[in-house]
């Protein structure tokens, strides 16, 4: 928890004070916390377990935007925007949440410039991957983007092994590919590519990454 902003900022006892405040949530995989277009008024901190961020397209196409995991939060747009959500938040994991609704929020930053420098400075680092993310889509070929994908969930889900780093994404294939932005049948063949030239080796909704050096040279 500690890595979330909202506590990264507060010490010991203040950090405590706000997590009493805080509704506890427990999901499991596939259930969804809040659809595109509910109202929103909560804020989320992922203590355990893995949230999909996506949004639908009008004629039922379905984009991943995030994937998101322990000590990350989503839906603070609702404290500077108090419309409706902009996305769906659905579970690909057991998952444990916190929320803090947004009067405890407002309180809290109003008492805690700290609290307020760090939250804006993640919606910065968020804005950033989103327009990397978008530079991806016109300037990157799909293999590509699938190296790059694989590279950033080995950055936050993945553990060293024997031979290589095991990235445990909880993604379906269909996922990573909306993840990617492509066709499944493309994102397949880019791994089946990958897996060919020696660099990874597919498993249940993981990827062992054998040559990390190779797929940084593919993702640029």
């Amino acid at each position: 928890m500690r890595r979330a902003p909202l506590f990264k900022a507060l010490d010991d006892e203040a950090a405590a004070a706000l997590q009493s405040q805080m509704s506890r949530s427990r999901m499991e995989r596939g259930d969804v916390l809040f659809h595109e277009g509910d109202r929103g008024d909560t804020l989320y901190v992922i203590a355990e377990g893995k949230i999909k961020l996506g949004r639908t397209s009008p004629d039922g196409r379905e984009n991943l935007v995030a994937i998101l995991g322990p000590g990350e939060m989503f839906g603070e747009l609702s404290l500077f925007d108090p419309g409706p959500r902009t996305m769906t938040a659905t579970a690909i994991a057991e998952t444990q949440l916190l929320g803090l609704g947004n009067d405890s929020l407002t309180g809290l930053l109003s008492g805690r410039p700290e609290v307020s420098k760090a939250l804006l400075a993640a919606l910065a680092q968020r804005l950033r991957r989103t327009n990397a993310h978008l530079a991806d889509l016109v300037f990157t070929d799909v293999p590509g983007r699938v190296a790059k994908a694989l590279l950033e969930l080995s950055e936050r889900f993945g553990r060293p092994v024997e031979g290589g780093v095991m990235v445990s994404h909880d993604l379906t294939q269909e996922e990573l590919a909306q993840l990617v932005g492509a066709s499944r049948e493309t994102v397949n063949k880019a791994l089946a590519d990958f897996a060919t030239r020696g660099w990874l080796r597919l498993e249940a909704r993981a990827v062992l990454l054998l040559d990390v050096e190779r797929l940084k040279r593919r993702a640029r």
